[in-house]
């Protein structure tokens, strides 16, 4: 589904995010992009979604190109910023969930089922006509979601999800990862924080200074994860049996 080929981006410094990054990702497959902060994920993230253009490589998703084909791109693909205020950008709740469904042309009638749809599916339908100001960091997190939601992509990707969340605040977003992940759908999530959803992704890839350093199966790889930046689960470090989050 996800094709990714010697992907470089420089940045106008001369600072070198992305150093020849290769990938494969299968569709519904959930994956974890690990690596410590600095690393490059939120670039990789935000270059697959066609926010940023790759000095040079290539991306193919569902034979799309990110920048050439940016109308595809939004349809197939939704993205969850580690700042959720960063994509709120309607006045109420309500409208900024259909903001997104507006801007793919959607029948009045079909944006109206979709929000609808979303507000519910993140609880959040009791907070349809609040000012987006007054909501708190938590339920800023659940709208950010719901308004990607509202596209019904097929990929979402994440950005530090677990960022400034209580716990049960991260247990409701693993939850819905979780859930959309048995829908089907295609999953990536980039983070420092592996502990959160090891025991659900299929696949782990590490990136370092740009790099893909390894990539494959979580189990074969968590005790590597030390000498990359990264912190493994604690279940792997006590030497215990894979514990989920939600336990």
């Amino acid at each position: 589904m996800i094709r990714i080929r010697d992907l470089y981006l420089n940045y106008p410094d001369g600072t070198c995010a992305l150093k020849g990054v290769g990938l494969n990702i299968s569709r519904g497959e959930f994956l974890l992009i690990c690596g410590p902060n600095g690393s490059g994920k939120t670039t990789l993230l935000r270059t697959m979604s066609g926010l940023l253009k790759p000095t040079s490589g290539s991306i193919d998703i569902n034979g799309f190109d990110p920048i050439r084909n940016s109308r595809e791109i939004r349809t197939l693909m939704g993205i969850v910023f580690q700042d959720p205020d960063s994509q709120i950008v309607g006045e109420t709740v309500r409208e900024d969930v259909a903001f997104g469904p507006e801007n793919l042309g959607l029948a009045p009638t079909e944006i109206d089922n979709r929000v609808n749809w979303a507000l519910h599916k993140m609880g959040i339908e009791n907070l349809a006509e609040k000012p987006c100001y007054l909501l708190s960091g938590g339920e800023k997190r659940r709208l950010a979601i719901a308004g990607v939601m509202a596209m019904k992509p097929q990929v979402i990707l994440f950005d530090e999800p677990f960022a400034n969340l209580d716990y049960q605040g991260i247990r409701e977003i693993v939850t819905y990862m979780i859930q959309w992940h048995q829908e089907g759908n295609t999953l990536i999530v980039a983070t420092h924080d592996v502990e959160k959803v090891s025991a659900h992704v299929d696949r782990i890839a590490v990136l370092q200074s740009g790099e893909i350093k390894i990539s494959g199966n979580p189990e074969d790889l968590f005790k590597e994860l030390p000498r990359f930046g990264v912190r493994p689960p604690c279940y792997v470090l006590l030497g215990g049996e894979k514990l989920s989050w939600l336990e």
